[in-house]
């Protein structure tokens, strides 16, 4: 992300540091829905969820070695919860676990601050079509001279849309709010169903219905086809503000 363009609440939830922060936690509780289980022993999910740590360096510097992401990150966050823990962090997982179900609750919190922007935006409009509610204007068709019409509706055209766009990012963060927590294809083969469950409600996640070895990428691209269609949403309002300060 171009950092001058980034909101710093935007670009923390995307850095690399909160990425594999969030990887951590999905790892501390995993284990602890393992202790649960009676599967690790308390005591090391005590540990973890009190000595996990990283150092971003030094996972880059393992994975120059193993060429994997997830056994570099494991590895660095094991060396500070010690040889004993370190064993059973990331037990019956595999990296697409820990993975998609970090990117689904980094996503659910990006949502949520355009959501928020969005009804802002939403609420100004909403203030701005009143106030100009008769205040007149040249409507135009093919960009040139119709009738009158006023400014205040064209700001409740503009609000409508906002709305429509909330209603489509609602619907798509739900799509993407979700976690995996099933093993390497998918079926619980290693790893009890309750983790997922577990994992999922300290995140406010929904489990999957059903994966393999990732969460279906369709809810990704929905996503970001939603934020493509508010952006063009922003753009048209953009262009239109300026195009009505054109001298005639």
């Amino acid at each position: 992300m171009i950092p001058r363009y980034t909101r710093e609440e935007m670009g923390h939830i995307w850095s690399e540091r909160n990425e594999f922060d969030t990887m951590l936690l999905v790892e501390t509780l995993a284990s602890e829905a393992q202790a649960e289980l009676g599967v690790i022993p308390k005591e090391a999910a005590k540990i973890i969820r009190e000595k996990g740590n990283f150092d971003v360096e030094r996972i880059h510097e393992i994975e120059r070695e193993t060429n994997h992401d997830i056994i570099s990150f494991v590895t660095a966050v094991g060396e500070y919860v010690g040889p004993e823990a370190a064993k059973y962090i990331h037990l019956g997982l595999t990296s697409t676990d820990v993975k998609d179900t970090a990117l689904g609750y980094m996503m659910k919190q990006a949502c949520d601050i355009l959501l928020n922007d969005l009804k802002t935006l939403h609420d100004v409009l909403r203030r701005r079509a009143a106030e100009f509610k008769h205040t007149l204007m040249i409507g135009r068709t093919h960009g040139i001279h119709g009738e009158p019409t006023t400014f205040g509706l064209k700001l409740c055209l503009w609000m409508a849309e906002v709305e429509r766009d909330i209603e489509r990012l609602e619907y798509a963060r739900k799509s993407v709010a979700v976690g995996k927590v099933s093993g390497a294809v998918g079926t619980y083969s290693n790893i009890d169903p309750f983790v997922e469950q577990y994992v999922c409600e300290k995140l406010g996640l929904e489990p999957v219905k059903i994966a393999t070895q990732v969460v279906q990428r369709d809810r990704h691209a929905e996503l970001i086809s939603t934020i493509a269609v508010i952006g063009g949403t922003l753009d048209k309002i953009a262009k239109e503000i300026r195009h009505l300060q054109r001298t005639e």
